[in-house]
């Protein structure tokens, strides 16, 4: 690791607001998982699949144009998302295992 002292100090500041994100989406992330699990929950006593594919595509097309009005790689949101909706069903199928 680099000494910081010889780091450009706009360099260490960067990366404290990196570090400061990474800690929000870190627990951004958390949260939405709480409710995606109540989701899963309310899903599984109710007869529901763990999968809505209507919805996963309406997400993925709004996420799609949020990250072009964000100017972020619209094919990297959606993978992104793709990755959490994955472990989101992951978790609804847990629920309906559990009594």
């Amino acid at each position: 690791m680099s000494d910081r002292a010889d780091l450009p100090e706009a360099l260490i500041r960067l990366r404290q607001s990196i570090d400061n994100i990474d800690a929000a989406l870190i627990y951004m992330l958390a949260e939405r998982f709480k409710c995606t699990r109540l989701v899963g929950e309310l899903k599984a006593t109710s007869g529901l699949p763990a999968a809505d594919p209507g919805r996963e595509a309406e997400q993925i097309s709004r996420l799609r144009r949020l990250a072009d009005a964000a100017n972020l790689d619209s094919a990297f949101a959606e993978k992104f998302l793709k990755f959490i909706i994955e472990e989101v069903i992951r978790h609804h199928n847990e629920a309906r295992q559990t009594p």
